[in-house]
């Protein structure tokens, strides 16, 4: 069962040097923060003149020594804290937004439709809520994007996902020449290490006769690490809906790519209409552009910045020494958080759409008309998609692989539920020796989770 979110307890004292590990800490009537009464369990003699990071979970606290007070002031507002015997310490709560574990991602038959981001009920309460507050009251004028202009702020955000885009591949290209990558000849799983993973979890061809065991091959190629998913590229995001007649005639980009375009990148091989005044609603569906007629000559974008070129397979070169390889992956792991920050940045604003059947994207307003969906019972809806809001994972999706334990044994197929899972990136760089993991993965890595040393100590577990 997975721990509840951590909080961590900062506290600062300087006319003590000894706290007793029987003492508790209550938060005082002031806080308006919901806090429990927790204990820290320290060892007796330490010292309290500096900074405490005391991590308290459901079972245990352990205890993180901090230097200096800048590593700690972006965190949390200052508490004031009451110890029972009535001397105030100053301290601060920092709440996780991360479980201490997790469970690992869950695997969706491809008969199964994706469940909705926010659930059918609510919309339509939401949308009750928003006619009855709108009655009797003047129309809110449409904000960008909705009304055809682009939202400033965002257009730096989206050449910077676009350059990380670009060094997250290009990364990714050398990282493969010296961290072994293996993947399954039948299916589309991956293994990132020497050698592949020893469970049973072939779905490809004819994996019942080999009882689910993968057959593994080395891979050289990044597209088996970040998933590139592509969709149609609009020449204008308030146009018309694409229809099935011009599924083959309108081009596809990346779906990354095409968001970044929406969102103001301009690329000469994929142009897109700009807009300098709101356009005028008819109707529902109905617009009019304005007329620009009087407006003077455009400036040029003051946000454009060169977009970086992908590297080809004959010019990229593997690094040279362990350090080499470790400052990669640091550089690799800042670029994935880049591209992932990014692009949810960019998804508040710009609406994309995934169809809750297959694997399909769309950038804009609505879904295309493409009737291509080749799903389960995809007979009975013509081949249309079933369109519904995207999430991050959608767009961009993130490939689990198992994580190797630091010791560097084998993986073993009955201390299967000892293992956590990561993103491939975040694995192959973690195996690269990257200095630092984001918190977001580590609840599914297991981290903390003692591995047996066999399958009878494995059997003594609770």
């Amino acid at each position: 069962m997975p721990l509840m979110a951590a909080e961590v307890l900062l506290v600062r004292s300087s006319s003590c040097s000894l706290l007793p590990s029987s003492s508790p800490f209550i938060p005082s009537s002031s806080n308006q923060m919901r806090t429990s009464p927790c204990r820290c369990l320290l060892p007796r003699g330490a010292p309290l003149s500096g900074f405490f990071g005391c991590r308290l979970t459901n079972s245990s606290s352990t205890i993180n020594l901090f230097s200096t007070k800048e590593e700690l002031s972006a965190y949390a507002p200052k508490l004031r804290w009451k110890r029972t015997g009535g001397r105030h310490i100053s301290g601060m709560v920092i709440k996780c937004n991360y479980p201490q574990n997790a469970d690992l991602p869950r695997y969706y038959s491809k008969k199964e439709k994706k469940p909705f981001p926010i659930p059918i009920v609510e919309l339509r309460r939401a949308a009750r809520e928003r006619i009855k507050n709108a009655k009797g009251k003047p129309r809110i004028p449409t904000l960008p994007p909705r009304n055809g202009m682009l939202v400033k702020s965002l257009i730096p955000v989206a050449y910077e996902v676009m350059n990380a885009r670009v060094t997250l591949i290009n990364n990714l290209k050398r990282l493969l020449k010296a961290v072994p990558v293996q993947a399954c000849k039948y299916c589309n799983e991956i293994h990132v290490g020497s050698i592949g993973h020893p469970f049973k979890s072939c779905r490809g061809l004819y994996s019942n006769r080999r009882n689910g065991t993968h057959d593994w091959t080395r891979t050289f190629s990044s597209e088996d690490i970040f998933v590139s998913l592509e969709c149609f590229h609009l020449s204008d995001r308030l146009g018309p809906r694409i229809t099935h007649q011009e599924r083959f005639s309108v081009p596809r980009a990346p779906a990354i790519v095409e968001l970044c375009i929406q969102a103001g990148v301009d690329l000469p091989d994929l142009p897109t209409k700009r807009r300098r005044k709101p356009v005028i609603r008819v109707g529902r569906k109905e617009i009019i552009d304005a007329n620009e007629d009087d407006l003077p000559e455009p400036k040029p974008n003051k946000h454009e910045v060169p977009i970086l070129d992908i590297l080809p397979d004959e010019d990229v070169v593997a690094p040279l020494s362990p350090e080499e390889t470790a400052q990669l992956a640091d550089e690799t792991i800042e670029a994935w958080e880049t591209v992932r920050q990014g692009v949810a940045r960019l998804m508040r604003k710009y609406t994309v759409r995934v169809c809750g059947y297959c694997p399909e994207v769309h950038v804009g307003p609505t879904g295309h008309k493409a009737q291509n969906c080749g799903a389960h019972k995809h007979q009975q809806r013509n081949g249309q998609h079933g369109w519904q809001a995207a999430v991050l994972d959608n767009l961009f999706p993130p490939r689990y692989v198992w994580h190797m334990p630091e010791s560097g044994e084998e993986l073993k197929r009955e201390l299967k539920n000892f293992y956590g899972q990561a993103p491939a990136v975040v694995e192959m760089c973690v195996q690269a020796g990257c200095t630092t993991i984001p918190d977001e993965y580590k609840s599914t890595m297991r981290l903390n989770v003692g591995i047996p040393a066999s399958l009878k100590e494995a059997e003594m577990v609770v």
